[in-house]
């Protein structure tokens, strides 16, 4: 795994390239887009905005004139692209530097959309664990947790490119930009979380999985 500072100092090198990432992240970006009901968001909390080609598509198209956006990156290469994206949007959305922390400053009950792509699988399993918890924490009883990233395969051909990234991963975690197929649907535990929509979806070999989930009620105290 990349440390943080590798991940920021790779990023920060790697800048507007992350977009020619798009030949395989459309079309899981777009399945996503599809199942989050962005059109009925209020708040949007995006961790891992990267350089805002996703936000700048929710604030153009999906999200109401009325709803909020808030991404966080720890890039400041990546942070600078996003802003200048999302500069036209005014007071509706923000981006700002985050220190790498899993803590989402929000507080509790206050977002209906978090919102991450291709970004858990960058992250070690303690991480991953703790934005969750963090994310049952922000989101309103209603809200969505909108998640997409790099994941294992389904047929033959993907599950030897997952394979054949998941070793490069393990010698040179650099060159594949410290990213890994991680499976995010064994984190979701389904005493928090109802999985409202899941699809892994392929694209030039490589899998991405899709994930829209709502936390599910607090069970009542037994007598």
């Amino acid at each position: 795994m990349l440390s943080r500072d590798e991940a920021k100092a790779f990023y920060d090198r790697f800048g507007a390239k992350q977009d020619s990432q798009g030949f395989y992240e459309d079309r899981a970006l777009e399945d996503l887009m599809e199942h989050a009901d962005f059109d009925g968001a209020v708040a949007v909390f995006e961790f891992g905005c990267g350089t805002g080609r996703f936000a700048e598509s929710l604030l153009e198209h999906h999200l109401p004139l009325t709803a909020s956006y808030r991404g966080v990156d720890i890039s400041e290469t990546m942070l600078a692209l996003a802003k200048k994206r999302i500069e036209r949007f005014d007071n509706r959305a923000e981006v700002v530097l985050s220190d790498g922390s899993m803590r989402i400053n929000a507080e509790e009950g206050s977002i209906d959309r978090v919102l991450s792509t291709f970004v858990m699988d960058l992250l070690p399993e303690e991480d991953i664990r703790k934005f969750l918890g963090e994310s049952l924490r922000v989101l309103t009883e209603e809200g969505r947790l909108c998640v997409a990233g790099l994941t294992s395969g389904t047929t033959p051909i993907s599950r030897l490119v997952s394979l054949l990234w998941t070793v490069v991963h393990w010698f040179r975690p650099m060159l594949v930009g410290g990213c890994r197929p991680t499976r995010l649907i064994d984190y979701l535990d389904d005493g928090d979380w109802e999985i409202l929509h899941r699809r892994v979806v392929i694209c030039y070999g490589i899998p991405s999985e899709v994930i829209v989930a709502t936390p599910r009620p607090p069970r009542p105290e037994a007598a």
